[in-house]
């Protein structure tokens, strides 16, 4: 799934405006990075960003993928999703928004809810320190997912 061309391009006005702000040179290496995840709304994995970046560049190596990736968190340009354990998925979409993850085949989609957004954060988590973002994760099937494994009942039961 790609981001509208108006996303799209809002994100990559940002993305200048911070390279510039801190200083930073906007290369063609990291417009290319930045291209790939800015231009998805898949929220792609480190590997997925650099197949898609080496079709246009292919002398970028997986190392500066990374490097340039962590840098673009640092630069609060994009954030990362899901358990530690798995791979880290990258997200380009600063707006206010949480997220449905499928357990099955990995599809993650955006969506965006009022009453989510006004979740206040409990005393617990507060006494922890200082909470500068929050986002509700659903996981569960997809319904693609879902459907698969409907037919696939429908077809021992018969």
């Amino acid at each position: 799934m790609k981001a509208s061309p108006e996303e799209f391009q809002l994100r990559m006005n940002r993305f200048k405006d911070v390279l510039t702000r801190t200083g930073l040179k906007v290369t063609h290496q990291r417009i290319e990075i930045y291209r790939e995840v800015a231009g998805s709304e898949d929220h792609p994995d480190a590997e997925t960003i650099f197949k898609g970046v080496r079709k246009r560049m292919p002398t970028v190596s997986l190392d500066t993928v990374y490097r340039t990736l962590w840098l673009f968190i640092d630069l609060a340009l994009m954030t990362t999703l899901g358990p530690a354990r798995e791979k880290a998925r990258f997200d380009a979409n600063r707006k206010t928004h949480h997220h449905f993850v499928c357990t099955r085949c990995g599809m993650v989609c955006d969506f965006y809810s009022a009453q989510f957004d006004g979740l206040e954060v409990p005393s617990a988590v507060r006494k922890l320190g200082g909470v500068e973002s929050t986002h509700v994760e659903f996981r569960g099937l997809c319904a693609r997912c879902s459907g698969q494994r409907n037919q696939k009942r429908s077809k021992r039961a018969s």
